[in-house]
């Protein structure tokens, strides 16, 4: 009999606070169960001590017969507190600071949206701030519940039981990598899709393959574009040619113009010598006018033909904007010039353009005798 107590003493001081030990669940309530580890009397395992998350009911998590790892939180001669939780905390910490150091990617289970983010379970409490969640704005967390997320440890503090995790550095991390293998294969030259992302006063953001390129407003179209919203919009699908790549500075620039027909490829084909066409002045210069007779086709009209008078400049006569009649001189597609004339429409007005044909015609009215000849034959009566 003394000789089994002694046994019994001798077993009970084998158990000691922070010892970690193995056992068998025999019996589980709302609020705690009892687990065999070998003591005189089964352990307590309360709730609080399951988890690092909150847990409605023991039952939720544990059954009987379940095997766990346990550490010893009180021991009494009459009774052994133990912590599930404390298992794993400890182990999780060693992990996660190893992947903190690292920056390895571990993943885990939502399992509780809360105000200002989501809650994890990675063995202790792990919160991730909704601005940490995704790289856009998230209205409603309520359906991530339940999703398994890739995280990065970005603040650990395992003395105040802190631990903040972010999904958003881990998909920041996979876009700058993905920017860089586009930026590598993207080549100056080559023509691509993309897509329009957001539109300035000085040009429009592309996203070809994850990379924003710049088509600069001269870029967007073969003729003068006032807003590059006049050419494309938001979310646009769109063909662009690569002018150049800069990798160091993450720079592309691009072209929208480039890849359509131009202009001037057809330009021998809308105009010829002496048609006479509807245009708008868009630029006075000190040497005449430019005058746009067709999308992206400006031609100038010299200051010598802008009127049947002199001028001392083009801005005498006319302003930007105006609608004004010419006549096309010269057609070089090669050069991309076009020479124009409004004088030409004014003398053919006025009649003085004609003057040769007038004296042809007033030759043909008096029978063929010219001025000349009449004035010759009075010029005998005095002889």
């Amino acid at each position: 009999m003394i000789e089994d107590m002694n046994n019994e003493v001798s077993e009970l001081k084998s158990f000691t606070v922070g010892d970690i030990v193995t056992g068998k669940v025999t019996k589980v309530e709302d609020k705690q169960a009892f687990v065999d580890v070998g003591f005189k009397v089964d352990g307590i395992l309360p709730i609080s001590e399951l988890s690092s998350l909150h847990i409605e009911t023991v039952g939720d998590v544990l059954a009987v017969d379940d095997e766990l790892e346990l550490k010893i939180q009180k021991v009494t001669d009459e009774e052994l507190v133990l912590s599930k939780r404390a298992v794993q905390a400890e182990k999780a910490w060693e992990r996660l600071q190893d992947a903190y150091s690292s920056g390895e990617i571990i993943e885990a289970e939502v399992a509780d949206v809360v105000k200002g983010g989501l809650v994890v379970d990675v063995g202790v409490r792990g919160f991730i701030p909704a601005s940490l969640v995704e790289r856009h704005f998230v209205e409603d967390f309520s359906n991530y519940k339940g999703q398994t997320l890739r995280l990065k440890v970005v603040e650990l503090d395992r003395d105040n039981n802190k631990l903040i995790l972010s999904q958003r550095a881990v998909l920041d991390e996979e876009v700058e990598t993905n920017k860089r293998q586009v930026l590598d294969s993207l080549k100056a030259g080559d023509t691509v899709e993309g897509t329009v992302q957001r539109l300035t006063n000085f040009g429009a953001f592309v996203d070809v393959g994850g990379v924003d390129g710049l088509v600069h407003i001269s870029q967007l179209a073969h003729h003068r574009v006032e807003s590059p919203s006049e050419i494309v919009s938001e979310g646009q699908s769109v063909r662009v040619k690569i002018l150049s790549v800069d990798t160091n500075s993450e720079r592309v620039s691009l072209s929208i113009k480039d890849t359509e027909p131009g202009p001037w490829e057809k330009v021998a084909e809308q105009f010829s010598v002496g048609d006479v066409v509807d245009g708008t002045v868009k630029r006075l210069v000190s040497f005449g006018a430019f005058v746009e007779i067709a999308a992206g086709i400006e031609g100038l009209v010299h200051i010598s033909q802008i009127a049947n008078r002199h001028i001392g400049t083009p801005s005498e006569v006319l302003s930007e904007g105006e609608t004004v009649q010419v006549k096309v001189l010269e057609v070089s597609a090669s050069d991309k010039r076009v020479s124009l004339s409004i004088r030409e429409l004014l003398e053919n007005e006025d009649g003085s353009q004609d003057y040769a044909q007038y004296e042809r015609s007033r030759d043909e009215d008096s029978g063929g005798f010219s001025l000349g000849d009449m004035i010759g034959d009075q010029l005998k009566k005095y002889k």
